[in-house]
């Protein structure tokens, strides 16, 4: 598998798993705003149940809204060439871990690899940043070494 193929299908996963989020989101949202509606109109003005599904369904708005976000960042990195150097976009492969520069999602699966998409606010992504493959870093005490660049 060519680099950019092996970096499309680590961006394409990351998507699946956002548009995984985004769905989950949706689903529970709209579940909080039925939930409320069915309760009937406001008891009083201190009514705790209808504030606490209102509350909830404002919450998986805001996570659905971080996911279409997220979503839009990796379509954007679809369109890039693999990378020679680590920065925002590039898949990198160290001794230790996959990491996936873009946006904080997290661990996913590309296959049966595990790859941790971070964010460049991480410590790790300012240490991996500017890189090469060869190059080697020291993190929480582990040294790493950077295999491969895509």
């Amino acid at each position: 598998m060519s680099r950019e193929e092996q970096r499309q299908q680590v961006i394409c996963s990351c998507i699946q798993q956002q548009e995984h989020i985004a769905y989950v989101a949706k689903q529970e949202m709209d579940s909080a705003q039925q939930q409320s509606n069915d309760y009937g109109a406001n008891v009083d003005r201190y009514d705790s149940y209808r504030t606490k599904m209102l509350r909830s369904r404002d919450m998986y708005a805001r996570q659905l809204a971080t996911a279409q976000a997220g979503i839009r960042v990796l379509q954007d990195l679809l369109r890039l060439p693999p990378f020679d150097t680590v920065e925002h976009g590039a898949c990198v492969v160290t001794d230790r871990q996959r990491f996936f520069l873009s946006i904080g999602a997290g661990k996913f699966m590309v296959g049966n690899q595990v790859y941790f998409a971070i964010s460049a606010q991480t410590p790790i992504y300012a240490a991996l940043k500017g890189l090469h493959v060869g190059d080697s870093l020291v993190f929480n005490g582990q040294p790493q070494t950077v295999r491969e660049i895509f």
